[in-house]
């Protein structure tokens, strides 16, 4: 069977599966390490930190070395380290003297593949000739969400049947997956985002841009809107809503990620009937509404509902962003889509340190901690109507000359 650039889309639906795994799996883990190999929480708070701190690296260092290598070495490699790093999970906290140290550097290994994969399947997705590329980019976006939730419902499910004591069999399980896609990716066609003969923008050109700057700050802006709930979604919950941890942890994250996935899925079947950017002024609106709903209630059901109405909300601001770039800079290339990668996981770290700071300082209430991050949606409307406004000035410009 010939493969197409349907199979390139597919393998990339999966890779962000796989982007989920990475990122969600281990902290389900957290609480086993403290038990298993006597590890402070102090140490293992330190773990998330470190593995989006190594992809931040690597999204900054992707933007020197991606098209110099090609996009499907680097895809094949995204994939063997995220492997490598599951796998090294269920070996070296064992064989290392401490156990610790062997699980930030299965941490650091799967980090690697994590860092490689935001900054590679989006341009891969962009690069794949058809029309509808906002459709299909919020579609792919939506596969992360779906990855999240089923790595938790799964997982959760496998420890209750296995036991926890087995979770090195899960960790293997879900290695199954990214070694599964490196034969999927080894052969389905992939294209370039500069077209023969074309030379795309280089990093000195693109900090020249303007209309640069610009989209990287609503890309920060997306990914602190994100993650400023979804982080804290469960804590919230129970100390904000007084409900139950299991409440806490399915009717929090969960609901907000299903909800976020919803609102891709349906820009994604969907968007040939929606303005891109309008959607997004009134995803940023609608976000704005729900911090304000999380930040005043005490009601668990409407503190719930406004998590959901969040979810919903944020959906297309990270893809939606991407894609309107792309289509303002499409000389863009691949450096691009690496600096938009690292401005929204500037955010996503962003966001949520700049609620718990708040919520510290307006007396340990995460609701109040919470309102304050209406900053994020409100910087991002700004951002979006000052494209707007620079799309005007070069539309003048373009009618004088």
């Amino acid at each position: 069977m010939k493969l197409s650039y349907k199979h390139t889309v597919y393998a990339c639906f999966i890779g962000y599966i796989v982007q989920a795994i990475i990122n969600n799996f281990v902290p389900l883990l957290f609480l086993t390490f403290q038990l298993e190999f006597g590890i402070s929480l102090d140490k293992i708070a330190m773990l998330t930190g470190m593995n989006f701190g190594i992809q931040l690296l690597v999204d900054l260092l992707a933007a020197k070395f991606v098209d110099r290598i090609g996009y499907r070495p680097c895809i094949l490699f995204a994939h063997v380290f995220s492997a490598a790093g599951l796998l090294g999970l269920t070996v070296l906290p064992s064989v290392i003297s401490s156990p610790y140290v062997g699980i930030c550097i299965s941490i650091v290994i799967y980090a690697i593949g994590g860092g490689l994969l935001e900054v590679l399947v989006s341009p891969i997705v962009e690069a794949c000739p058809g029309e509808e590329k906002e459709k299909a980019m919020s579609l792919l976006h939506s596969f992360y969400c779906w990855g999240h939730v089923g790595v938790v419902l799964l997982s959760t499910l496998f420890f209750r049947l296995a036991g926890i004591a087995n979770w090195r069999y899960m960790a293997v399980i879900w290695a199954l997956i990214p070694l599964a896609n490196i034969a999927l990716f080894a052969v389905v066609p992939i294209a370039s985002l500069i077209e023969d003969g074309e030379e795309g923008c280089s990093i000195r050109q693109l900090f020249q841009k303007r209309t640069f700057w610009v989209f990287m700050l609503v890309m920060a802006c997306a990914g602190a809107c994100e993650q400023a709930v979804s982080q804290w979604a469960s804590a919230y919950a129970e100390s904000g809503l007084q409900v139950s941890k299991t409440t806490g942890d399915l009717a929090g994250p969960l609901l907000f990620a299903v909800t976020m996935g919803g609102a891709r899925l349906f820009y994604g079947k969907h968007g040939e009937r929606i303005e891109l950017k309008k959607f997004m002024k009134f995803s940023g609106g609608l976000c704005l509404c729900s911090y304000l709903i999380i930040g005043l209630t005490k009601i668990p059901l409407v503190g719930f509902l406004g998590c959901a109405l969040c979810g919903m909300s944020v959906g297309i601001l990270w893809p939606g962003t991407f894609s309107l770039a792309a289509k303002a800079m499409p000389k863009g290339g691949t450096a691009m889509f690496a600096f938009f990668a690292l401005a929204g996981d500037l955010g996503c770290a962003g966001g949520p340190t700049y609620v718990g700071m708040m919520a510290e300082r307006l007396g340990g209430s995460l609701n109040l901690g919470i309102l304050a991050a209406v900053v994020f949606p409100v910087v991002l409307l700004a951002g979006l109507r000052l494209t707007d406004w620079q799309n005007k000035k070069k539309a003048g410009e373009s009618l004088q000359l």
